[in-house]
């Protein structure tokens, strides 16, 4: 049953929505493990409208970082999003990409070691050229590093476009 998809893609790409309509597809009551912190009450009142658009069928789970504390054997569960749970890692390490990347890529092993059905979520976020920004182009390399080592374990890898998915791997 173990089988690894990623969805990826731009802002507002259509990958949730795709993400979502493929886990449901693939079980009756899928979990949905959510990566964000809340940032402010604007972000708080955002999470929970998500929550309950996404409706009962759902086991949703909060989680920032440890994903691998929850056992989600012999189940679907969806986890959005990589950016944002990288997020975490690149700011709680105060920026060292290395340090984040190796985090990263432990928990994710750790994690994906259950005999589940895993749907990752992530952003194609060097698409817009180089930042600027130091910071920014920090977390943009880290997040290409992650979303390679993710694409390579994966089965499946589908790239949203205007909505449409396009599957890449698999």
């Amino acid at each position: 049953m173990k089988k690894i998809t990623l969805v990826t893609g731009g802002q507002r790409s259509g990958k949730s929505s795709f993400a979502e309509k493929l886990a449901l597809s693939l079980s009756a009551n899928p979990i949905y493990i959510a990566t964000s912190r809340i940032w402010d009450e604007e972000y708080r009142q955002r999470i929970e409208r998500h929550q309950l658009a996404r409706g009962d069928q759902w086991t949703n789970i909060e989680e920032e970082k440890k994903l691998s504390q929850h056992d989600v054997t012999n189940k679907v569960v969806l986890v959005d999003c990589v950016t944002l749970w990288a997020t975490n890692y690149f700011f709680d390490l105060d920026s060292a990409i290395e340090q984040a990347l190796i985090e990263l890529k432990q928990e994710f092993a750790l994690f994906t070691q259950q005999n589940a059905q895993f749907i990752f979520v992530t952003n194609e976020i060097g698409l817009g050229g180089t930042p600027e920004n130091t910071l920014q182009r920090k977390f943009t390399d880290l997040l290409g590093w992650l979303n390679q080592y993710i694409a390579q374990q994966a089965d499946e890898v589908y790239f949203t476009v205007a909505g449409i998915p396009m599957k890449i791997k698999g």
